[in-house]
């Protein structure tokens, strides 16, 4: 990985003020190896897309240099991101980063970079915004006068695990900061780097007050490479899963995408590895396809499983109402139809079988409680 960016005077890094990083189609082969997205399209905000072009001025013997990866200073003011959407399981959740370079072909948080006035396509997976002051905002939230403690979700965007992460070093500084206030958290993730903060996560999860999954797409590691080209291998993610659960930290597994045509047939062989591991609990999601996505995921499955591509495509706008996406409410994360309901059975079976998802706790709230600092006033005895 290559970050472009010194790490040790952080005021002199880079931060992006819009316009000239928006994104550009037609980008060289060569350049993006490595990478999920074919192409870099300008985001749906912009009134100009940009597109490269040969004027033949360029050393066309030589090859182009590869696409790096380019780290900015992001300056948010608050990190806590609350929703109040009725089929998710939480309602405030952090993100340490924005963007993510694991490059998941599929990734449903791509659509957020056009807010920032760039690509959803390899911009997202390459100009990557980190949030240095996470902590002391987060501290600074929690402490605020009428807080209500409820379950803290990390992962449900972009990856808080990503490669970035072993620099910056942000969600750990995030953890302890929810390790000292006693605040419960759940994480999502499919980076084996998870299991460097198993000291913190292991306490925590002594107290209920933590529990984690990691998605595992697939066991075979040639199309998760395709797929999600700069995240853990497939072994290194069932390593982490079995490290995990030996710590006694309640750990699930995430089928998720479940993508039908291209790696459905292997959710039972996935349960069954988590399942060795130690896992005890385990989910699954439909693929989603939301906006620029959908056109990024089908220019990925004619370039790299073109016999498969017109199958899938059609599969899947069978689990959407013959759409390529349908956002409704209930429906989002489990599409309909016979398929989506075919799939849905074969999980619930492999479940029963393999004894996963027999108890769920919820994690302890009750517990909350922001550490004194310099200058509080002193308990009465």
């Amino acid at each position: 990985m290559s970050i472009k960016a010194p790490h040790l005077n952080p005021r002199h890094e880079p931060r992006y003020s819009g316009g000239p990083l928006a994104g550009t189609v037609g980008v060289q082969p060569d350049a993006k190896r490595g990478r999920g997205a074919m192409s870099n399209g300008a985001g749906r905000y912009e009134r100009a897309g940009r597109v490269a072009v040969d004027d033949g001025w360029d050393n066309l013997d030589a090859p182009p240099p590869p696409l790096k990866t380019h780290m900015f200073r992001d300056s948010t003011r608050t990190i806590i991101a609350r929703n109040t959407s009725p089929d998710i399981g939480f309602d405030r959740s952090i993100n340490p980063y924005r963007g993510c370079e694991h490059g998941c072909t599929y990734c449903f948080a791509r659509p957020t970079h056009a807010y920032l006035g760039m690509s959803p396509g390899l911009d997202f997976e390459s100009k990557i915004f980190y949030k240095p002051d996470a902590a002391e905002l987060l501290e600074k939230e929690l402490r605020a006068p009428g807080y209500q403690c409820r379950t803290m979700a990390m992962g449900t965007n972009t990856d808080p695990y990503q490669p970035a992460e072993r620099h910056y070093r942000i969600t750990r500084s995030i953890l302890e900061v929810l390790q000292r206030f006693k605040h419960p958290i759940g994480f999502v993730t499919k980076s084996a780097l998870i299991t460097r903060d198993i000291d913190i996560l292991a306490a925590m999860a002594h107290e209920n007050l933590a529990k984690a999954a990691i998605s595992v797409t697939s066991l075979d590691p040639h199309l998760a490479r395709k797929m999600e080209p700069r995240a853990s291998t497939p072994s290194r993610r069932i390593d982490a899963l079995r490290q995990m659960s030996a710590a006694g930290i309640p750990t699930a597994v995430m089928f998720a995408p479940l993508i039908p045509g291209l790696n459905d047939h292997e959710l039972e062989s996935v349960l069954a590895a988590a399942k060795d591991a130690g896992v005890q609990s385990a989910g699954f999601v439909m693929l989603r396809l939301p906006l620029e996505v959908k056109d990024l995921f089908q220019e990925w499955l004619g370039a790299e499983v073109p016999e498969r591509a017109s199958r899938v495509m059609s599969l899947v706008r069978a689990t959407r109402g013959g759409k390529d996406y349908d956002a409704k409410w209930n429906e989002r994360q489990s599409g309909t139809g016979p398929i989506a309901e075919a799939a849905a059975d074969r999980f619930h079976l492999a479940c029963k079988r393999l004894g996963l998802n027999q108890s769920r706790a919820r994690l302890d709230t009750t517990k909350f409680c922001p550490p004194p600092q310099a200058g509080d006033q002193l308990m009465l005895l």
